[in-house]
């Protein structure tokens, strides 16, 4: 008793330097106050400022040259599109919550990672957190609790609620995405299996969510997650997955009929489609006409509302409607484009898409390159179909969504995890390992 009570303290070391990123997801987990806030975004923050502390204690450089130039690239567009905003508090505002989501928490998260070990536990907790949300949609529709979809409230939203219904698809289809990474992997045998059956269960909240954009995004990504590993598994997981889904949808009728009418109108976008795809196509259409009339730096931070009507159709609602879950029935604005690439174009202009897009491209390019070179030799493969796998989804998601609501620091993290396996060079990937925290790995392994 003695020895594990001493042992303790040193296993609650041999974590600690991540514990305050293991933390944002953990918290994310929680209700959400009556205003909308959520303690993650704080963790974020206080994540940030204890890797300041880290660096200054332990005094060693903070990022290679490489890290400096792909992740400090979006600052450039972000400056320009604060200066160009339509007051001081929305360019300020405004580009702390960018800098927040795509350069402060990912660096921090980049730099608080040791190894693979830590790599692994912060891909679980993502895999944790699709499992509460999960749970919690799941019992939404079977209650009909859930927001408000075609005049039931059945849809599931977990604890984001109805203001944020894509919360719930985010955290689980990072989840799923986690999980297959880690199934698809190199490690014990128990634990892949694990991943595996979080990966089947995730389906059916992730079903649920009735989100078009999460189930395009999830499928392409664990397709390509697929296809890196050979022919031959891609075929028994895919054969596997599908069974699944037989089994899900077919079989105990999980949302059939609201499923099939939700899966059909993904591709009704010029055969009588739905007020949410003719608003989609309209703000889109808004924010292209917003992007020319500034095309290098675009109209300024948190612009599109204030210049949005200028350029809509008359095919543009006023808002969606919402309810549910806790909510009383009424009318949410349509404040974005709903593509976050437009959004850049529009607020930002080119330069800040570029910047921003650029960045992406340069981890998914070198996040590419580190995992082909470890697929058929050496640990870490596992590493790398998680992180890639991660910005894939955010790369495909952000074609019909963009960053807001309290589900958008798990981003941050996401890209965080992305960013270590780009850009941290191999002896640090690779780095001995202390014994206590040998003995940490091999107790949660087993």
């Amino acid at each position: 008793m003695s020895h594990a009570l001493t042992s303790l303290p040193r296993r609650v070391a041999a974590v600690s330097p991540i514990l305050p990123v293991l933390a944002v997801p953990a918290l994310l987990a929680l209700p959400l106050t009556p205003d909308g806030a959520g303690p993650a975004d704080l963790a974020s923050g206080l994540a940030v400022v204890y890797c300041v502390i880290v660096l200054l204690r332990e005094r060693r450089r903070p990022l290679s040259p490489t890290a400096v130039v792909v992740l400090g690239l979006p600052v450039v567009g972000l400056a320009l599109a604060a200066m160009g905003a339509s007051s001081p508090e929305a360019g300020l505002t405004g580009l702390g919550r960018y800098l927040q989501i795509f350069v402060l928490v990912p660096a921090a998260v980049l730099l608080l990672i040791r190894d693979r070990f830590d790599f692994r536990l912060l891909a679980w907790s993502f895999v944790g957190l699709a499992l509460c949300q999960g749970a919690v949609g799941v019992h939404q529709y079977v209650t009909r609790t859930g927001a408000s979809y075609q005049g039931q409230d059945m849809r599931a939203v977990g604890t984001f609620g109805a203001h944020d219904v894509m919360g719930m698809a985010t955290t689980v289809s990072l989840g799923v995405v986690c999980a297959v990474g880690i199934a698809l992997g190199r490690g014990p045998v128990r634990q892949r299996a694990l991943a595996t059956g979080c990966a089947l269960v995730l389906l059916a909240p992730l079903a649920l969510s009735f989100s078009r954009g999460a189930w395009i995004a999830t499928a392409l990504t664990c397709g390509v997650q697929l296809g890196l590993t050979g022919l031959r598994r891609a075929l028994k997981v895919a054969a596997a997955v599908t069974a699944a889904g037989v089994v899900l949808v077919g079989g105990l009728g999980i949302g059939t009929a609201a499923l099939q009418q939700r899966i059909d109108s993904i591709t009704q976008v010029t055969d009588a489609p739905d007020q949410s795809v003719v608003d989609r196509y309209a703000l889109w259409a808004s924010a292209t006409g917003i992007w020319r009339q500034e095309p290098l730096t675009g109209v300024g931070i948190k612009g599109f509302p204030d210049h949005r009507d200028r350029h809509a159709t008359l095919a543009l609602s006023s808002g969606s409607d919402i309810g549910g879950a806790g909510s009383a029935y009424q009318r949410q604005p349509l404040l974005s484009p709903h593509n976050m690439y437009l959004l850049l174009l529009s607020e930002q202009g080119l330069v800040g898409l570029l910047a921003l897009a650029g960045s992406w491209l340069a981890l998914l390019v070198c996040g590419l390159r580190r995992l082909l070179r470890v697929r058929d030799r050496g640990p870490g493969a596992d590493c790398g179909l998680v992180a890639c796998g991660l910005l894939l989804w955010l790369l495909t998601d952000f074609v019909y969504g963009d960053i807001g609501g309290p589900s958008t620091v798990l981003t941050a993290v996401g890209l965080g995890l992305v960013a270590w396996w780009a850009l941290t060079g191999d002896e640090r990937v690779d780095a001995p390992r202390s014994e206590t925290r040998v003995r940490v790995e091999e107790a949660l392994a087993r």
